[in-house]
C-alpha cells in the first residue's frame, strides 16, 4: 500500500469516527431536551461525586500531562502560563466539584415562558426557552474547562462535542470517562450526549457538519477563532484573547487602585480576564506608579512601561507590540495618559472587547467610561478577574464571548439556549383576520406559563 493510500485510509477512518460521534450526539440531543430538570440535577451531582471520589486517578493522569509540558517548557516550546493552566491541585479539584454542584443548583433554563401573548380570544402565543441542540467546542489546555463545558451542556439539555488541547489529553480522557460513567448510571440521560474528540483532523471535519452541529464554540487565539469562522457555515460563538485594561483615573483612591491592579494581575495571571495593561492618568502617575511598582515587584511581576512611565519608575521599555499582547503571565504593560479620552482611545484601538475597569471616585467619569467602551464587561472600582461565569452567578461558563451575537461576556446556561414559539388555538383561521372586514388581533401580553393543550382562561 502506498503512503498516499495509507493517508487516505487514515483520513477516512477519522471521518467515520467523527461522523459516528456526531450522529450519536445529534440523536441524544433530541432526548436530552426532554429530560426533567430533577434528572439533570441528579446526573450533575453524580459527576461531582465521581470527580471528588477519584482524585488520585485524575491527578495521576494530570501529572503525566504536566511532566510532558514541563519538558517542553524547558525546551522553550511552552510558556509557564500554559503549564500553570494544566495543573490540577487539590484546591483546583475542590473548585471543579463546587462548580458542578453550582451548575446543578441553577434554575432550570429550559421550558421557561419568555413571553405569553394573547393574539385573540382563545389564541395564545408562548415563546419558550429550549436547548440549542449539538454544541461543538474546542478549548485550550485547561482540564477544568472540559468539566465546565460538559456540566453546562447537560444542565441546558445540549449534547456536546469536547475537543481539548493535546497538552491535557491524559487529564481530559480520565475526566471524560468519569463524566460518561457517572451519567450512564442515570437511565433518563441518553447515551452519547457527550463525546470526546481528540484528533485535530476531527475538528476540520466538524466544520463541514452544518446539518448536525448547531453551534461551534472555539476558545483560543483570535487567528484560530477567525479560521473557524472563515471555514464553516455553522454559527460560531468565539472566545478569543483577553487584552484587559484598568484605567487609574485622576479621581482614583490610589490605595484601592493598587490593590485592584495587584489582584487583577497576580491572583491568577494565566487566564483571559487578568489585566494586561494599566493606563494611568498623568495627574496621579507620580504618586501611583512607585506604589504599584513596589507592590508588583514583591510578586515578581515584570513591568513594561512607556516613556512617561519610565521617567517616574525604573522599569523595562514597552514596545508597540506590548499594547496588543495577552501575556497570560506575570507581565504587565503600563502607559501614562493625559485624559479619560486618551484612555478610551487606547482601549478602543488595542483592546479585545473583553473586560475593562476604571478606578475612580467620580461616578460621572465612571459612567462615561462604561458607556463609551464596546467591551463585553466594563467595571467600576473592581478587578477584571470578576469577569467569570461562576462569579457572575451563572454556575460556570463555556467561555467568554467578545462578540455580540447571540451571547457575550461569560456564557452560561442562558447562552446555551434559544427559543421557539408554541401557539394554542381553538380552530382559528388566518382568513378571519384578512379580507374586507378582518377581525382585529388583541396582541396583549399576560402572565402565564405554557401548558400543553390548555388555554390560560380555561
Amino acid at each position: 500500500m502506498s503512503d498516499t493510500d495509507a493517508t487516505g485510509d487514515a483520513a477516512g477512518a477519522t471521518d467515520q469516527a467523527i461522523d459516528a460521534k456526531v450522529d450519536a450526539a445529534e440523536s441524544a440531543a433530541l432526548d436530552l431536551a426532554n429530560v426533567d430538570d430533577a434528572d439533570r440535577q441528579a446526573a450533575l451531582h453524580a459527576i461531582a461525586d465521581a470527580i471528588d471520589d477519584n482524585r488520585e486517578a485524575i491527578q495521576s493522569a494530570n501529572a503525566e500531562d504536566v511532566e510532558a509540558a514541563e519538558e517542553l517548557l524547558e525546551a522553550g516550546e511552552y510558556t509557564q502560563a500554559l503549564v500553570d493552566r494544566l495543573k490540577l491541585s487539590d484546591a483546583k479539584l475542590d473548585s471543579i466539584v463546587e462548580m458542578v454542584r453550582s451548575v446543578a443548583g441553577q434554575d432550570d433554563p429550559l421550558g421557561e415562558t419568555l413571553v405569553a401573548r394573547e393574539l385573540d380570544e382563545d389564541l395564545e402565543l408562548y415563546k419558550l426557552a429550549v436547548p440549542i441542540g449539538v454544541v461543538g467546542t474546542v478549548f485550550e489546555s485547561r482540564p477544568d474547562a472540559l468539566v465546565q463545558i460538559a456540566a453546562l451542556a447537560l444542565k441546558s439539555g445540549n449534547s456536546v462535542m469536547l475537543k481539548g488541547g493535546s497538552e491535557a489529553s491524559e487529564s481530559n480522557r480520565v475526566l471524560f470517562e468519569l463524566i460518561r460513567e457517572a451519567t450512564a448510571d442515570h437511565d433518563a440521560i441518553p447515551d452519547g450526549w457527550a463525546q470526546l474528540v481528540e484528533a485535530r483532523a476531527d475538528v476540520t471535519a466538524m466544520l463541514d457538519m452544518d446539518e448536525s452541529i448547531d453551534l461551534l464554540m472555539p476558545r483560543g487565539s483570535s487567528s484560530f477563532v477567525e479560521y473557524v469562522q472563515d471555514n464553516t457555515s455553522i454559527p460560531v460563538l468565539g472566545h478569543t484573547e483577553g487584552i484587559c485594561h484598568i484605567f487609574v483615573d485622576r479621581e482614583a483612591d490610589l490605595d484601592m487602585a493598587t490593590e485592584v491592579a495587584f489582584d487583577a494581575k497576580v491572583q491568577y495571571p494565566a487566564v483571559c480576564n487578568a489585566v494586561e495593561t494599566l493606563l494611568v492618568h498623568e495627574s496621579v502617575a507620580e504618586a501611583f506608579l512607585p506604589q504599584i511598582t513596589k507592590r508588583y515587584a514583591a510578586a515578581d511581576v515584570e513591568i513594561r512601561g512607556d516613556e512617561r512611565t519610565r521617567e517616574i519608575v525604573d522599569v523595562a521599555a514597552a514596545s508597540e507590540a506590548d499594547w496588543e499582547t495577552e501575556y497570560g503571565d506575570l507581565i504587565v504593560s503600563v502607559k501614562v495618559v493625559d485624559s479619560l479620552d486618551d484612555a478610551l482611545d487606547h482601549i478602543t484601538e488595542y483592546g479585545s472587547k473583553h473586560t475593562e475597569s476604571i478606578i475612580t471616585a467620580d461616578a460621572d467619569r465612571a459612567g462615561r467610561f462604561m458607556r463609551s467602551l464596546d467591551s463585553a464587561s466594563v467595571f467600576h472600582n473592581a478587578s477584571t478577574r470578576f469577569s467569570d461565569g461562576y462569579r457572575f452567578g451563572l454556575g460556570a461558563e463555556v467561555g467568554i464571548s467578545t462578540g455580540k451575537i447571540h451571547a457575550r461576556g461569560p456564557v452560561g446556561l442562558e447562552g446555551l439556549t434559544t427559543y421557539k414559539y408554541h401557539l394554542e388555538g381553538d380552530g382559528h383561521l388566518v382568513a378571519t383576520y384578512a379580507g374586507d372586514d378582518p377581525r382585529p388581533f388583541t396582541h396583549e401580553e399576560f402572565d402565564g406559563e405554557w401548558v400543553p393543550g390548555e388555554l390560560s382562561n380555561e
